[in-house]
């Protein structure tokens, strides 16, 4: 799934850690990524604990996906702070999960709690693109901070 995630890469997104029901994935913040008040962006924050969400629920070969999430923000953050999101489930139940997912500064400090929940689908993961002719879009550009099948284990 991660070596796909086009959008965690572009953010540099690191997954630290990736076993079934749990992850940890980190983010510095930049510039780019501060609102018209100088502090990360809300939707940034969630981004990232979405991202270690849709890996802790992505376990095995069915295609998991949010059914809702609700995130609550405690602490504001700039650019230059590293921003780490830890992922566990905490129930899962025939083709429904519950996770939480709590966001922290460097410094261990509760940045941000999400409540995930999960739903199972009957899709496959796509087939990855053969780079074939009949591709309408092009692919990302190469980042030196993207994410790397070395750095992701799905």
């Amino acid at each position: 799934m991660m070596q796909r995630d086009q959008a965690s890469a572009m953010l540099g997104m690191v997954v630290e850690h990736d076993a079934p029901g749990e992850s940890r994935v980190s983010m510095t913040v930049r510039e780019d990524m501060l609102n018209g008040f100088a502090i990360t962006h809300g939707g940034l924050v969630f981004t990232l604990a979405d991202t270690a969400f849709a890996i802790a629920c992505n376990e095995d070969e069915r295609v998991t996906v949010a059914g809702g999430a609700d995130i609550t923000f405690l602490k504001s953050t700039t650019a230059g702070q590293t921003l780490t999101a830890t992922a566990a489930r905490r129930a899962r139940s025939g083709r429904t999960g519950l996770y939480d997912i709590r966001v922290t500064d460097e410094t261990g400090d509760l940045v941000a709690e999400v409540r995930g929940r999960s739903i199972t689908t009957d899709r496959r993961p796509p087939v990855p693109s053969t780079g074939s002719a009949t591709s309408t879009t092009d692919p990302a550009p190469e980042r030196d901070d993207a994410l790397t099948t070395t750095e992701v284990s799905r």
